[in-house]
């Protein structure tokens, strides 16, 4: 099954307003001339600790002590947001369903309630999901039942188009609670010259090119600058 997906370019726009906490240098032709591996994400931590955060799509049970009219079924959107009544919208990604409501009664006592309660319980998570974005044949969302590496993430969109230039590939992640991301060349990765690094549910991977360009702009232009990267941001 695939997703359509809009591109999350307003959320990866905000990495380029946070100074770079460390870079390598790119090669002469532009790629990347040095990398090493992203840390595990918080998802794969947190499962093994038996903590659930929720992602795009799940479904979650929320009431609200003494309003009865807000208690209800909600889905995450494919952003990871939540919409709800005198809320708003909300990002719920990567919260567990504690911190969420305590984000909802912040949310509620600012305004409407007095000392708010709020409960929210994770009913049902939808299938395990990366991002392939950019230039590439079939850019979307796509269900994982094992672990993959980049190489086999990128061949799930049908691999890079026309326009795409495979030596700046940009995956991006969730890490001790801030997002960050890391370029990779694919070239160098078909070639054995760099390893394949793995990839994790709710990664995001950007291959560079004509289509990614028009969604992402300026933090593509930039992958060829500073090789290896991570940017955190909340």
């Amino acid at each position: 099954m695939k997703f359509k997906f809009e591109p999350l370019a307003c959320l990866i726009f905000l990495a380029m307003s946070v100074l770079l906490t460390a870079c390598q240098t790119p090669d002469a032709s532009g790629g990347v001339a040095e990398r090493a591996p992203l840390a595990v994400p918080d998802s794969t931590k947190d499962t093994a600790k038996g903590i659930d955060r929720i992602s795009p799509m799940d479904l979650l049970d929320i009431s609200v002590f003494g309003a009865p009219d807000l208690d209800n079924t909600y889905q995450v959107d494919f952003e990871g947001r939540l919409k709800m009544p005198l809320v708003g919208t909300v990002s719920a990604f990567g919260y567990t369903a504690a911190e969420l409501s305590r984000l909802l009664e912040s949310r509620l006592g600012e305004k409407y309630l007095q000392n708010p309660e709020v409960f929210v319980r994770i009913m049902e998570t939808r299938e395990r999901l990366i991002t392939v974005d950019g230039a590439v044949e079939k850019p979307g969302m796509y269900p994982i039942e094992e672990q993959i590496t980049l190489l086999q993430a990128v061949a799930l969109s049908g691999g890079p188009d026309d326009s795409a230039n495979p030596k700046r590939v940009v995956i991006f992640r969730q890490i001790d609670g801030e997002r960050h991301a890391g370029a990779f060349n694919l070239i160098d990765i078909r070639k054995g010259e760099a390893e394949d690094p793995l990839i994790y549910t709710n990664d995001i991977i950007v291959v560079d090119g004509s289509e990614a360009r028009r969604a992402y702009g300026d933090i593509l232009r930039t992958v060829p600058l500073i090789g290896l990267f991570i940017y955190p941001y909340r």
